[in-house]
């Protein structure tokens, strides 16, 4: 299994503003740096994506590969079902009441079955972390 990478950001919005941006997963090609596709399979509770099949092409990584989700009121979570390259891509977001905003932390733990330099991928799992939230700043705030 691979190492986990975390990190946080303040996003200037309620939780629930930014659930909903999570929740729109067929949109994350408008802003999600490297996800070219993004189709709910299944939805479940609430109408929030249950399974969902992406397509990534990140540089050197490109791939097509189900998530499980696992929603609550103040976070949600993500384990790989099925990939071609990746064998593991499990990951949360939790959100946490900061002030007038909400500090959004995200872990991620990837593993690939290409084999790669363990220095090497912990930059690029530390690269997507702080680029995901990033993106999901701007999309939120924007």
């Amino acid at each position: 299994m691979g190492d986990r990478t975390e990190s946080s950001i303040v996003i200037d919005a309620s939780p629930s503003a930014v659930l909903d941006v999570i929740a729109d997963v067929e949109r994350y090609p408008e802003w999600a740096n490297g996800i070219t596709s993004a189709e709910v399979l299944e939805a479940g509770p609430a109408g929030r994506p249950a399974r969902v099949r992406f397509r990534i092409d990140a540089g050197p990584i490109k791939d097509e590969y189900v998530l499980a989700y696992d929603w609550a009121d103040d976070s949600v979570s993500w384990s790989l079902v099925s990939a071609q390259v990746l064998t593991a891509m499990d990951g949360a977001y939790t959100l946490t009441p900061a002030g007038d905003g909400v500090e959004v932390g995200y872990r991620l733990t990837v593993d690939l079955a290409m084999p790669m330099l363990g220095l090497i991928k912990r930059k690029a799992e530390r690269a997507v972390v702080d680029t995901a939230l990033k993106d999901l700043r701007r999309r939120v705030e924007g």
